[in-house]
């Protein structure tokens, strides 16, 4: 832990680390459930939502001159209309919750307790506006028998729901990206989970 400095980005700022951003994003990703086939040039499109949404938010952990983890938040109201469309259908108030991207750390870095800073860093900034009273974040479904999901495989919902997020089922959306090996997007149901933003 000696070795990891932390930066905090916010808006037009987080642009100044796309490519770093980018580059984790596709190695994280590449692994199950998401077996993402990633491209620098779609990551930098995505990625402009958060540098044109001035509270969104990036903190960041560097070992040296790498960016070995980093998780984002963005105001619901601010993403795009597939993330925003489940909450708009079951009528809720988007301008009172606060969605919370990824969250990915290189495997060597696991086990440090930055997961919990990562949500701890993202829900003191969804707090610190005052107008926010939920947060919440999607997760792909691969299913219980995924050919692809390795021996032995757990995934976080025991991390989730110990910090006080709660699975939402009829929550979805449905998020199109290429498997590895893939050379076209393919659907995929998020689901998502939510949790009280106590002061």
């Amino acid at each position: 832990m000696e070795t990891l400095s932390f930066i905090r980005k916010q808006g037009a700022g987080i642009g100044e680390v796309f490519d770093d951003l980018a580059s984790l994003r596709i190695t994280v990703f590449r692994d199950f459930p998401y077996l993402y086939e990633g491209s620098v040039t779609y990551e930098k499109s995505y990625l402009q939502t958060y540098a044109r949404a001035d509270k969104a938010f990036l903190f960041a952990v560097y070992d040296g001159p790498v960016m070995v983890g980093a998780t984002t938040c963005i105001p619901l109201a601010d993403e795009t209309a597939e993330v925003r469309q489940p909450f708009e259908t079951a009528g809720m108030d988007l301008n009172t919750i606060f969605y919370f991207g990824e969250s990915i750390l290189l495997k060597a870095y696991r086990g440090l307790g930055l997961g919990h800073r990562f949500f701890d860093e993202r829900e003191g900034h969804a707090r610190s506006f005052g107008t926010y009273t939920t947060t919440c974040f999607c997760a792909v479904d691969r299913g219980g028998n995924h050919p692809a999901q390795p021996a032995g495989y757990r995934p976080n919902d025991a991390f989730w729901l110990k910090r006080g997020y709660r699975k939402v089922p009829a929550l979805q959306s449905t998020f199109d990206w290429p498997d590895i090996g893939e050379t076209h997007s393919t659907p995929k149901p998020m689901i998502y989970w939510m949790r009280p933003l106590t002061p």
